[in-house]
């Protein structure tokens, strides 16, 4: 017999389904900050593969990803395990917060401290009880406040199993990103493991098109790992970029864009204006790179400096 998946002392056997709470740390009113986690295990030995989303408590895409694939039930597979784990942020999530009380974000604090603040606590446990147990993982996130991403998976491109596992995913963009420095996906990575990266849309905001992308996205994985017979057929080769560039914000006022994102565009593009809002003046906004735009703020108010527009370089 094969030996059972044990999590925070429940043990899920072949065939199983469980729902385990798991309790990180108390805030001064006594409330639990806990994980909310689904193992789905099927009765045939296979990968495991982990669905994550709300590390950043406010990013509700990615978040709405994963409870829509637990709510049709898309995560129970013919062959492995699939471990769902929809708010890692539990504390962000209620607070519509991007981190925790200290402001530290979740997501720079791994590998994390069991004794440490709240952030290194969610991390340690993360690290030590769940990315030993995967094979591959997909993180679900979205843009930051007032800023969009448009859906894109993000990877290092130079590992073979990631860049396979980005194309199976078939996003609208790949990016060629970096380790950031204490994520998740670095932690995963020293410990041999794949996690990829979902962006799409913005926080607080639901963004259908992203959420379908990565729903149909994170099914297509899971046909490629054999836990799935069908899955839906992208609608359109992915993009890779290896390069980005920002464009920023040369001085303040009221920012216009006149472009989507997800454009295509052309270096020295007209793509926008920012006009001062008493009417003086206005400044037109230039496009550095023939590229796409991957990700846009949306916030029409901005300071010299700010990024405003995120642009995938085409080669």
């Amino acid at each position: 017999m094969r030996a059972p998946l044990i999590i925070s002392g429940k043990q899920i056997l072949p065939g199983e389904e469980a729902v385990i709470n798991v309790n990180i740390g108390k805030l001064p009113s006594h409330s639990s900050i806990d994980l909310n986690i689904t193992v789905a295990r099927a009765m045939e030995d296979g990968p495991t593969l982990l669905l994550s989303g709300g590390l950043h408590g406010d990013e509700v895409n990615g978040i709405e990803i994963v409870r829509r694939i637990i709510e049709h039930e898309w995560h129970r597979p013919k062959i492995g395990t699939v471990i769902c784990i929809p708010i890692i942020n539990m504390y962000g999530f209620i607070h519509f917060s991007r981190y925790v009380p200290d402001g530290k974000d979740v997501n720079r604090s791994f590998p994390g401290n069991k004794n440490g603040s709240l952030a290194s606590r969610v991390a340690h446990y993360l690290t030590h009880n769940i990315i030993p147990k995967i094979d591959v993982g997909l993180d679900f996130h979205t843009g930051g406040a007032e800023r969009t991403n448009f859906p894109q998976l993000r990877c290092v491109l130079k590992d073979e199993k990631n860049a396979k596992i980005a194309d199976v995913f078939q996003p609208p963009f790949i990016i060629n990103a970096p380790y950031r420095p204490k994520s998740l996906r670095q932690t995963a990575a020293r410990m041999g493991k794949h996690i990829l990266v979902y962006e799409g849309g913005e926080s607080t905001r639901f963004d259908e098109y992203a959420i379908e992308q990565g729903i149909e996205g994170a099914l297509r994985v899971m046909k490629y790992l054999g836990m799935r017979e069908r899955a839906p057929v992208a609608d359109r080769k992915p993009i890779t970029v290896k390069n980005s560039s920002w464009v920023r914000a040369k001085n303040s006022g009221i920012f216009h864009t006149l472009i989507a994102y997800g454009d295509e565009v052309h270096k020295n593009q007209i793509v926008g204006y920012i006009s001062d809002p008493f009417g003086a003046s206005k400044s037109r906004i230039k496009s550095p790179a023939n590229g796409y735009v991957i990700g846009l703020n949306h916030n029409p108010i901005v300071h010299q400096g700010d990024a405003i527009m995120h642009i995938g370089v085409k080669k």
